[in-house]
C-alpha cells in the first residue's frame, strides 16, 4: 500500500473512532462534521474526518460552539486535533484567533502488521510484563514524570478507566530492570477497524539506545496479529519517528493538538 492508501484507511477508520463500550462518564456527540467528546479521566477533544467544506464565518461559528459546549460542562481544557492535510488552509489561524494554542506536532506513521511483528529482542537484565494493577499504573505515572519532568496522574485515571470499561480493548506493557520500570507502552485494539494504535513508549534516559522501545513495538505488533488486525498506527514524536521508520512505518500526515484552556479564552478576548 502507498502512503495515500494508508491515509485513506486512517481517515475512514480511526479519526472519529469511539470506544464501544465507552469508559465510564464519556460524553460525546456530533455537531455537524465534528465529533466532540469529554471523558473525566482523560479530558476533552474534537475530531472529524473532514469539515465538509465549511469555511469563513461558518467555521468560526463551529469553533465557537465547541468552546461553549465544553465550557457549559465545566471543562477547563480540551483539544482540537488538527491534521496536516485538513482544510481549509486557514484553520490553524482561526483556531488561534479563538484562543487555541498549538502544542508539539507529531507525525502519523502507519505500517502493515506483518512487517513489524516478529522476535522480541531485549538487552540482558530487561524483561517485558503485561500489567493491569493500579500499583503498576502508578509506577508508569512515575516513569512518565521522570521522563517528562512533570506529574502524570492522568496516566492512572485514563488507563484504569479504560481497563474497567473493556479490559480486552488494550494491553499495557512495562519493561523492567532490577525491579524498576524503565519503559512503558500500550496498544489499543480499535474494534471494528483494521488498526491497532500504539501509545506511550517513554524510556528512562539511561536506558535509551538499547532497543527496548523497538522490543515493545514488536511485542505489541505480535499481540495485534493474534487479534487479526492488519495495520499499526502511531502518533510519533520526533524522537520515535526515526526508529519507527527504520522498522518499516510510513509517514502519512502530521497531527497537532490545538489546546483551549479557560484562561486562554479570557486572554483572547
Amino acid at each position: 500500500m502507498s502512503a495515500a492508501d494508508y491515509l485513506e484507511a486512517y481517515d475512514a477508520q480511526l479519526r472519529t473512532y469511539v470506544p464501544d463500550p465507552p469508559p465510564a462518564g464519556l460524553e460525546s456527540g456530533w455537531d455537524g462534521p465534528v465529533l466532540r467528546s469529554f471523558d473525566p479521566a482523560s479530558g476533552g477533544w474534537v475530531v472529524y474526518r473532514d469539515l465538509g467544506g465549511i469555511e469563513g464565518d461558518e467555521l468560526d461559528a463551529l469553533i465557537a460552539r465547541q468552546v461553549d459546549w465544553f465550557g457549559a460542562r465545566g471543562v477547563r481544557r480540551f483539544e482540537w486535533k488538527l491534521h496536516g492535510h485538513d482544510e481549509p488552509a486557514d484553520l490553524p489561524e482561526r483556531l488561534r484567533a479563538a484562543g487555541f494554542v498549538p502544542e508539539e506536532q507529531e507525525t502519523v506513521v502507519i505500517a502493515p502488521l506483518d512487517a513489524i511483528a516478529g522476535p522480541v529482542e531485549l538487552p540482558d537484565g530487561v524483561a517485558l510484563r503485561e500489567v493491569t494493577a493500579r500499583e503498576d499504573l502508578e509506577r508508569i505515572a512515575g516513569l512518565e514524570e521522570a521522563v517528562w519532568g512533570e506529574p502524570a496522574p492522568w496516566v492512572v485515571s485514563m488507563l484504569s478507566s479504560e481497563l474497567a470499561a473493556d479490559p480486552d480493548a488494550l494491553t499495557i506493557v512495562v519493561a523492567e530492570a532490577g525491579g524498576e520500570v524503565v519503559c512503558a507502552a500500550w496498544i489499543r485494539y480499535q474494534r471494528g477497524t483494521d488498526f491497532g494504535t500504539l501509545w506511550g513508549g517513554a524510556t528512562l534516559a539511561q536506558w535509551r539506545g538499547r532497543g527496548i522501545y523497538r522490543a515493545t513495538v514488536a511485542y505489541r505488533a505480535n499481540l495485534a496479529g493474534e487479534r487479526g488486525l492488519r495495520y499499526l498506527s502511531v502518533d510519533a514524536s520526533d524522537d520515535s519517528r526515526p526508529i519507527l521508520e527504520r522498522l518499516g512505518f510510513v509517514p502519512v500526515t502530521t497531527t497537532t493538538p490545538y489546546v483551549w484552556k479557560s484562561a486562554q479564552r479570557r486572554q483572547a478576548r
